[in-house]
């Protein structure tokens, strides 16, 4: 995959819905809701129902207006399978065969670290992107620290209780996007329900970049 569509989607928003409890029946009315309201990256993960029936609808029906992809990926046999059509491989940890299984399929990856030493492993094994997990337990300060020494060219997504209220502290220290799950999605919400959150996470985000 050219990494100019996976950027071009983090340029216009880089707030990445993760659906995590999401069934096939009910993704596209919800993948539908959120392109309204802006977002261009959606994650099913893994221990979802039915992942990858999800994955393969996503795809089906968005096509490149949407960029799809797994996350909850522990090993390359799941990289594997996801050649459905997917972009995007997301992990909650560091493993570097994954990452390089995911690269060598044209497959941009974003694996998830909470030390200075995890992320360095991680792009040296070649990760587009970065997720500090859980970054509710770091927060703004704790990533501070860390961007001093990461490059500045993979963006870091904090991932794990960001809410509207902490979006800006950590977008101050660097942040340079967003993984948003049960405060945007959990299962059993209404398309309404999400409709409202999302459009909450949205108008966060971009009030906390244009103060900039």
């Amino acid at each position: 995959m050219s990494l100019n569509i996976f950027q071009t989607a983090m340029t216009q928003l880089p707030l990445v819905a993760i659906l995590r409890g999401i069934t096939p029946d009910e993704v596209i009315d919800v993948a539908r809701t959120l392109q309204t309201e802006g977002f261009r990256i959606i994650e099913v993960p893994l221990n979802s129902p039915q992942p990858y029936e999800s994955i393969k609808r996503l795809v089906y029906t968005f096509g490149d207006d949407l960029i799809i992809g797994a996350g909850t990926v522990l090993n390359c046999e799941q990289v594997d399978q996801h050649a459905i059509g997917g972009k995007v491989i997301i992990s909650p940890n560091v493993n570097t065969d994954v990452i390089r299984r995911a690269k060598a399929q044209g497959l941009y990856c974003i694996p998830g670290f909470y030390t200075v030493t995890e992320a360095f492993k991680a792009i040296d094994a070649g990760a587009d992107g970065i997720k500090l997990f859980p970054a509710e337990t770091l927060g703004a300060t704790g990533l501070k620290g860390m961007m001093v020494v990461l490059p500045n060219n993979i963006p870091v997504l904090p991932v794990g209780g960001v809410s509207n209220e902490t979006i800006a502290g950590f977008i101050d220290v660097g942040a340079g996007g967003f993984g948003l799950g049960s405060g945007l999605y959990k299962a059993g919400m209404t398309v309404a329900q999400v409709a409202e959150n999302a459009k909450g996470y949205v108008n966060a985000y971009r009030a906390a970049v244009n103060r900039k």
